[in-house]
């Protein structure tokens, strides 16, 4: 059984969550120690919950020590299953991050899937629905995946209530992805959006983005959502180049003014945009996992966070792929090999 130190590295649930995907496919048990040690509230929340028994429903597992706050836990794949499968959180716990944990195996399953998952669709610190969407499943594609994710409704923290959907066609075999260049800038747009609170609210946001990054007038759109999804306030900065597109985004929060919302997006939209590099860090966090499933590769990335880090040292316990890391003049190499 394959031992993990959830505490190590950044010591949060991307450890965890990776484990289960990387179990499941390589058909290897592991126990964890340690679940999300280096966070505020350690231990499994909802959405990890959530996450360890949709894993363990997809491929019939025995899983021991899955309560809330549990900090270690022991999980034995069974047969990956393909299907229709529907999780609920039951809080605004992030859709996307459970979704992020069944793709891989259901990408490597005997048949298709249509996956539903209820929660929380754009929350902080984790991806949103529209990253997913236009920035990492379209290069998924490019490695051979056929994955349609759709939004059913929206859901913000603190009520939750969104939907994502989406329907899995594997591949027999991933192939690698090259990525070290993103071509010329094709498109660059934004979008706002707000439910159950002023429309102001978001015109501030798209002119602060208008403003900064210089968009025109009609790449500037505001999204009234029903009053029903919210309180909740989101931006998204949509940067469309050649061969890879960036998403960006800023979440409001109680007491923190539109325009500090918006400008925590553009710093980081103009961070890229002044760099070579076609990946972005967050965007990185994600095409591990799938180029050590498949045929390996290289990308380029502006900057790495520690979760990459923690992805690389899960991905070489369960698999024995190697992931280096170089320097290149302003940019970090990684390769799957």
């Amino acid at each position: 059984m394959i031992e993990i130190d959830g505490s190590q590295g950044e010591g949060g649930g991307q450890i965890l969550r990776s484990s289960l995907s990387l179990a499941i496919c390589t058909q290897q048990p592991f126990r964890i120690v340690n679940i999300r040690a280096n966070r505020e509230r350690p231990g499994l929340m909802r959405q990890h919950l959530t996450a360890v028994m949709a894993a363990a429903r997809i491929c019939n597992a025995e899983v021991e020590g899955v309560e809330a706050g549990a900090r270690a836990l022991s999980f034995r794949p069974g047969r990956l299953m393909a299907g229709d499968y529907s999780f609920d959180i039951g809080s605004a716990g992030s859709c996307t991050l459970v979704f992020q944990t069944v793709l891989p195996p259901l990408l490597t399953a005997a048949g298709e899937s249509r996956v539903r998952i209820l929660g929380g669709t754009h929350n902080n610190a984790s991806p949103p629905f529209d990253f997913l969407a236009r920035s990492f499943l379209p290069l998924l594609k490019r490695m051979g995946a056929n994955v349609e994710l759709t939004l059913g409704s929206y859901g913000f923290y603190p009520r939750g209530g969104g939907e994502i959907r989406s329907n899995i066609v594997p591949a027999a075999k991933l192939g690698a992805l090259e990525l070290t260049a993103r071509g010329a800038l094709v498109r660059g747009h934004a979008e706002a959006y707000v439910a159950a609170i002023p429309l102001h609210v978001a015109q501030r946001e798209l002119e602060v983005i208008r403003r900064q990054l210089g968009f025109a007038q009609s790449d500037l759109l505001l999204r009234a959502l029903p009053n029903d999804v919210g309180p909740g306030n989101a931006v998204t900065i949509t940067l469309e180049h050649e061969h890879v597109t960036e998403v960006f985004t800023g979440f409001g929060e109680k007491g923190v003014r539109a325009e500090v919302v918006a400008e925590r997006a553009t710093e980081s939209a103009r961070a890229y945009l002044a760099a070579s590099a076609p990946v972005d860090e967050h965007l990185a966090d994600q095409l591990l996992l799938p180029m050590a499933l498949g045929s390996g590769g290289s990308f380029v990335a502006r900057s790495l966070t520690p979760h990459l880090h923690s992805n690389a040292a899960v991905i070489e316990r369960f698999t024995g792929r190697k992931v280096t890391i170089a320097r290149t003049g302003d940019c970090m190499e990684v390769r799957v090999a």
